[in-house]
This record gives C-alpha cells, sequence and structure tokens, in this order.
C-alpha cells in the first residue's frame, strides 16, 4: 500500500481581504439542514509540461489566493450551531505531498479505494465544524505525475458551488486577469425561520472501513442501448443517461441483495435534484432537493417500470415545487430526508443513493497543463451510486460503493457487464 509523506503544510490567505461588510456569511435554512462534513474529490494528472513541473505549487497557491477572494467564506470558520461562517480570512489549508509509488499504481487499482493515498488522513466525508472548509492536498508522484485533491465543507457548498468554485479556480491559474462570478446570497432565498430547531438536520453517517468502491463506465454506446431497450418495452419517452444507468445499478443491487436473502426486499432509491433554477446559478450554497423512488415488487424493479416510476417521481417533484413558496423548500427537503431516515431505521427497504456531477465540467479541469486522465471521490457510504461525465465521450462513470462481500457479487453481474465496464485508467 502507498504511503505518503508530506513535504510543507500552510495556510493560503486571500489575495485581497474580505471587507467587514461581508465578515458575517448568513447559512440558509438549506445549508443548515444539510450534511456537515467534507466532500473529497480529486485529479489526476499523469504528465506535466516540464516548464510547468517545477513551478506547480507556485501557480495553484498563487491562484487559490486569488480566488479565495471571491469565494470568502471558504477561509472562514462555521459558528457551533451552523447559522453563519465568521469570514475571518483565517485561509484555506494547503498541503504538498510526496506519494511512494507511481500514479498507475493508484489509478489501475481495481477498487477506487487506493485514491484515499491523495486525501489528507481521515478528512474526506469527516465533520467541517473544527476543521478548515477548504482543504487542499498538491500530491507528487515518484513518476512525476500530480493529484490535486480538493475537500469541501458540504454545510456552504453543494455539488454545483464545489464544480462553479474548481472550475473559476482553474480559470484563475490559467489566467490571473479572470474575475470569478459567485454570489453568496442563498439566504435571501432560503432564510433560516426564528422558531428554527436548530437540530433539525440531515443526519449524518460515517463511512466504514468494510466499504469498498469501484468505478464503471457506461460508454455513450450503451446508454444508447439501454434507452432503445426501456423506450421499446414501455411507454416512456427521452430517457436520460441517468436515469437508465440508475436504473441498471438499481436493478444489479436488487439481484445482489436477492441473492444473498433468499426473497425480495422493497427498496427506496434517492436521487438529488438541483434547484437551479429557479434558484440563480451563480448562487452558492446548498440548494438540491430530494427524488424519493420506492419499489415494493419484483415487477417495479424492471428497468422500463423503473425508469418511468422515477420519471414520475421527478415530475411530481417538480410540480410541487413549482408552486411552492422558496423558503418552504428546505422544510419540505428536512421533510423527505426524515422520511427517508425512517425508512433506513426501520430496515424495511434496501436504500440506494445517487448523485450526479455530470454536466459540471469537472472532467476537463485544466489548470494549465492539461486534462486529468481521472477524476473521483474518496470512498463513502454504502449502496451509494456518484455519477460522473468521462474523460472522453458523452458516456458516464459511475462511483459504487458497496460493503465488500456485497461487491463480491455485484462485479460479477452479468446484466451490469452486459452494459458498463470497470474503469482501469493508464497514464501510457
Amino acid at each position: 500500500m502507498a504511503s505518503s509523506t508530506i513535504i510543507s503544510r500552510k495556510m493560503i490567505k486571500l489575495l485581497s481581504p474580505t471587507p467587514p461588510s461581508l465578515r458575517c456569511h448568513k447559512l440558509s435554512f438549506m445549508d443548515h439542514i444539510n450534511f456537515h462534513l467534507h466532500s473529497p474529490y480529486a485529479f489526476f494528472y499523469p504528465k506535466i509540461p516540464q516548464n510547468y513541473s517545477s513551478k506547480i505549487s507556485q501557480i495553484l497557491e498563487n491562484s487559490l489566493s486569488k480566488v479565495l477572494s471571491f469565494y470568502y467564506p471558504l477561509a472562514g470558520k462555521i459558528n457551533n450551531n451552523y447559522t453563519y461562517v465568521d469570514c475571518n480570512d483565517t485561509g484555506a489549508e494547503y498541503l504538498n505531498v510526496r506519494i511512494d509509488c507511481p500514479m498507475s499504481q493508484i489509478i489501475n487499482d481495481p477498487y477506487n479505494d487506493a485514491v484515499g493515498v491523495v486525501f489528507p488522513q481521515d478528512l474526506p466525508w469527516s465533520s467541517s465544524l473544527n476543521r478548515s472548509l477548504l482543504v487542499v492536498q498538491l500530491s507528487h508522484f515518484d513518476c512525476g505525475g500530480i493529484a490535486i485533491s480538493a475537500c469541501t465543507s458540504h454545510t456552504i457548498f453543494d455539488g454545483h458551488s464545489l464544480s462553479k468554485f474548481i472550475n473559476d479556480w482553474a480559470s484563475t491559474a490559467r489566467n490571473m486577469d479572470f474575475k470569478p462570478s459567485p454570489q453568496f446570497n442563498a439566504s435571501t432565498f432560503f432564510p433560516l425561520p426564528s422558531e428554527t430547531n436548530l437540530s433539525s438536520t440531515l443526519p449524518t453517517k460515517h463511512p466504514s472501513k468494510r466499504h469498498v468502491s469501484r468505478m464503471y463506465n457506461f460508454s455513450s454506446s450503451n446508454l444508447t442501448r439501454l434507452k432503445d431497450m426501456v423506450t421499446k418495452e414501455s411507454h416512456v419517452k427521452n430517457p436520460t443517461r441517468i436515469e437508465v444507468a440508475s436504473a441498471l445499478v438499481h436493478k444489479c443491487g436488487v439481484t445482489m441483495s436477492m441473492e444473498k436473502s433468499g426473497m425480495f426486499k422493497p427498496t427506496l432509491m434517492t436521487h438529488a435534484m438541483n434547484l437551479r433554477p429557479p434558484i440563480p446559478l451563480n448562487t452558492m450554497g446548498n440548494a438540491v432537493c430530494i427524488i424519493l423512488t420506492t419499489t415494493v415488487t419484483e415487477d417495479e424493479v424492471k428497468l422500463p417500470n423503473f425508469v418511468a416510476k422515477l420519471q414520475k417521481d421527478k415530475q411530481q417533484l417538480r410540480d410541487k415545487l413549482k408552486d411552492m413558496k422558496k423558503d418552504m423548500m428546505p422544510l419540505y427537503t428536512l421533510e423527505l430526508g426524515k422520511n427517508a431516515m425512517n425508512i433506513i431505521e426501520k430496515d424495511t427497504h434496501d436504500v440506494y443513493v445517487c448523485s450526479g456531477m455530470t454536466n459540471t465540467g469537472l472532467h476537463k479541469i485544466d489548470f494549465g497543463w492539461g486534462e486529468p486522465v481521472r477524476v473521483t471521490l474518496a470512498t463513502s457510504n454504502k449502496n451509494n451510486f456518484i455519477f460522473m461525465d468521462e474523460q472522453s465521450g458523452d458516456g458516464l462513470n459511475v462511483l459504487i460503493t458497496l460493503t465488500k462481500d456485497y461487491m463480491l457479487k455485484f462485479q460479477s453481474n452479468k446484466e451490469l457487464l452486459e452494459f458498463a465496464s470497470p474503469v482501469v485508467e493508464s497514464t501510457k
């Protein structure tokens, strides 16, 4: 197993100090009820042009210092009851680390868990209360390749906000005259009500070491095959690539569960839905609602039936939110989250959690030395499916996290392998 050595650790300060008028960043109700943990993303770059190799860290530090002046809450500290960020310009934590192996050893490992070495120890998915809200690690491999990881507090950033920040950081690294335009005004859309019970948050479960993850690729052609199969056997129209891919991994999960228990167990699958629009695209913070899709019979698990059910649930949520006042959306999201947690606690359903980071540009993040060969996250909780754009083309990568014994069954599922293949990248 690869080991790491910290070369240096520092705090990156803002290029321009935060004005006193912005010192207190009010968290929105959606921020307050969200998961208070660090979301860990990593970007792998195998070949660094010679003219960059000696100054990568300086480029990252300088550009991070500038972009933090626009994303100033990331350089502050959350108060103890998660109602505001003290934008005190403490800065972002930045580590330079040496990894004692070539990059190929990490990204060619069949299990994604090997990427944990490019994150600060014990940080991914951990509490963001007493740690920097942004922690960056630059990892140097023996082969000359690098990985850039960023762990951001989910309390103030959802996936959309994170992708906007990473894209703006990369744009700044390529051109220091670039000016990002984030707006930290989510509390105007989702204000914290004065009577809020400040303990009302979505429960957080930290990943177990018994969980493992693997990344699978759905090629564009296989996604087309899946869509054709679903539409020919049902009245489903224009299914999205995530709808058909999540239906397939859900079905494989049910098959795996039935093989182990000998009987069908109802399921609950959750999907995250971005609320931008109607919330403006440049509004930073948490603006996500969850879609709950349940099955109670084996027939509902069939791909055409499940996609039809998922589309119906999505449309019902859209219709409900369309006529809902924005300040009521967080309460409704909290209600959905608690409904899901009640199902989990009663153990009446197998639960699968889906989230998507597609159409964000993260798969092509270029700090000046080219696009990454791999974009991934640290291993998360069991039965978790995270969808991302593949590095080239219109396909999908999905990071699948299961318990070890379930993964052994899942990865040999014939229907899965008919449409998806394990991701094994080469640095050659």
